[in-house]
């Protein structure tokens, strides 16, 4: 019998809030997400309202508390892992009446998942054989994961009460790592945003990320990766340690929500063809290096090769293109992300927002300088958050006040490093941005960048307590919302069956907008990115930026002729409207030759 539930998707970390009691909604129904575990004053406020909802005890881990982040953690997954037990419980002892929990747990598996097969099967029998069949069904029932989100950027110090730094194991991604370890959760921790040394180095502190005697272990490594190259480096470096990588978690740079990383002009089909091609051999390497790991420090070894599964997740729209990436790709699953934004039955999305994004057009979708880390961000212009930073510019008073310091990294002009979306810091660069002489045009794309800075930190959080009805602290109610631009496709609130359905082509919600498809949206966006990009009003440019540039049109220009090679491969069931994907391919190759003009005339280009 299958050990894990038979849906093909999951539904992606959504900002530090979106997706922070998405188990809670979903996991009954076999559905996997993805927790953000960063912000654990957020957690600590989720623990206390469903701790009362649920009838649990409940008592305040303190600031005082020298781990209070970590045990903070720890409290609300094991809250979580309480509740989603308790609740397929309650589902496994209903009865197969219309609209029950049960019975949606089969109606929303894929068509050809073997428990909807069989439960289509109970249907058509009465009696002592159906009495029986419904047992059956009762034992397949299995809840889907709750995965926790870790992104090893966020990964800044922490101080005492005398304002001295605090041991490594005390900030903020490490104390999360801790959290997770020391929890009830049998499940996976995903790494974004790139390789940590430090953060993989203390995973060896846990015995959970080892296997047992058997072979198995409690908590799985995730890598969410932008490329193959970055899977065998991370993986490599996993493995060396004893610990094998579960999962490879593939995103889209741009046609993501969040934060963006264009990757140099790799588009998502080469890099998934990388992946179908030397899958096999990847797995095989690393599973070699972990077992010689494990001999070396006396541990058990894995006694058969452990699962090593490929999914991908980042502008997927409809049921052809989720197929097309399991069937010709070969991955395990997908990633649909920003659309469950409007499901208010799988997301904490206030009122508000969630009445903006279900009415908004294409244009209120774009990409920002809002984040603190200097990565392009995602951003929603009718967001709250959007709407209080233009205002604070318009009082002369940029920035926001820096509460959280989860992104406090800059030490340009402090000894302690502060955020570049505080207050203090854009006032301090602003100050020296007026002693540069620059033109007015150089004048005003500088000032947009250092005042583009946002609190992500607070207004990422918001949204959850809006929704559950939670006190916000004083002054803190603007929301920042960082929907992938995929979600213009997607007008109107839906519920939870409706977006399964939707995934597994039983039904069809998109809006009336031309929507290309997933590939060549990206491949648009990555275009549009590097125009823009060399478009900037900047000082000559080093060797540095000259190969960077030239790289990613490179690459642009592969994946444009890799599409074009895919087109004649696969079949009109595969990939519909062939002819219209060929005649935007051939745009963008034109576009691309127009752009070599534009490097030779900001001399980016070398002979």
């Amino acid at each position: 019998m299958n050990s894990t539930s038979e849906h093909t998707f999951h539904i992606p970390v959504l900002g530090l809030a979106y997706s922070i009691d998405t188990p809670i909604k979903v996991a009954r129904y076999g559905i996997t997400s993805v927790v953000s575990i960063i912000k654990d004053e957020l957690l600590e406020k989720m623990r206390e309202h469903y701790a009362h909802e649920y009838q649990q005890p409940f008592e305040a881990i303190p600031d005082s508390d020298i781990d209070h982040r970590a045990k903070r953690i720890t409290a609300y997954l094991n809250l979580v892992q309480y509740i989603v037990t308790l609740q397929v419980q309650q589902l496994k002892n209903q009865d197969f009446e219309p609209n029950s929990e049960i019975t949606n747990y089969f109606e929303l598996l894929p068509d050809h998942a073997p428990s909807r097969i069989l439960y289509q099967r109970m249907l058509e029998t009465t009696g002592d054989e159906q009495i029986q069949l419904q047992e059956e069904l009762r034992k397949r029932i299995i809840p889907g994961q709750i995965q926790v989100n870790i992104m090893t950027k966020i990964d800044n110090l922490n101080y005492n009460s005398d304002k001295q730094p605090l041991p490594p194991e005390y900030a903020d991604a490490m104390s999360a790592l801790r959290g997770f370890a020391n929890s009830d959760l049998k499940a996976g921790v995903v790494f974004s945003a790139g390789l940590n040394p430090r953060l993989f180095a203390y995973l060896e502190s846990f015995k959970d990320f080892f296997p047992d005697e058997k072979g198995e272990v409690r908590k799985s490594i995730i890598l969410k990766v932008s490329d193959y190259r970055s899977a065998l480096i991370q993986g490599k470096l996993l493995a060396k340690r004893g610990i094998w990588v579960s999962e490879f978690r593939i995103e889209s740079g741009l046609n993501c929500g969040g934060h963006a990383f264009p990757t140099e002009g790799y588009l998502l089909g080469p890099i998934l063809e990388e992946f179908r091609q030397n899958r096999l051999a990847l797995a095989n390497e690393l599973f070699s290096i972990c077992n010689q790991a494990l001999q070396t420090k006396t541990w058990p070894v894995y006694t058969a090769q452990p699962e090593s599964r490929v999914t991908v997740q980042g502008g997927i729209g409809n049921a052809e293109e989720d197929r097309l990436f399991r069937d010709y790709y070969g991955v395990d699953a997908t990633g649909w992300g920003s659309p469950f934004l409007l499901v208010p039955e799988a997301t904490s999305v206030d009122e508000h927002t969630l009445n903006d994004l279900s009415h908004a057009r294409k244009e209120d979708y774009f990409l920002s300088k809002a984040s603190p880390l200097g990565v392009p961000f995602n951003n929603f212009r009718k967001s709250t958050s959007e709407a209080q930073r233009l205002r604070r510019i318009e009082l002369d008073k940029p920035g926001s006040p820096c509460y959280n310091k989860h992104l406090a990294f800059d030490t340009e002009f402090t000894e302690t490093p502060i955020c570049q979306a505080s207050r203090q810091y854009q006032r301090l660069k602003l100050n020296q941005l007026e002693t540069l002489n620059l033109s007015k045009e150089e004048y005003d794309a500088k000032f947009d960048e250092i005042t583009g800075k946002d609190c992500l930190c607070e207004g990422l959080a918001t949204s959850a307590l809006l929704k559950n009805h939670i006190p916000l602290p004083k002054h803190r109610a603007a929301v920042t919302i960082c929907p992938g631009p995929n979600l213009a496709y997607f007008s109107g609130i839906f519920s939870l069956k409706q977006m399964v359905n939707h995934i597994y082509g039983r039904l069809n919600i998109l809006n009336n907008l031309p929507r290309p498809h997933c590939f060549i949206n990206e491949c648009a966006m990555y275009i549009d990115y590097l125009k823009k990009e060399l478009q900037k009003p900047q000082a000559p440019v080093s060797d540095k930026q000259v190969k960077y540039f030239t790289n990613f049109k490179t690459n642009l220009e592969a994946g444009v002729k890799y599409y074009e090679e895919l087109l004649e491969k696969v079949t009109r069931e595969a990939i519909s409207g062939k002819a219209r994907m060929m005649e935007e391919l051939e745009s963008f190759k034109h576009t691309l030759a127009e752009m070599q003009i534009l490097l030779a005339g900001h001399k980016l280009l070398i002979a």
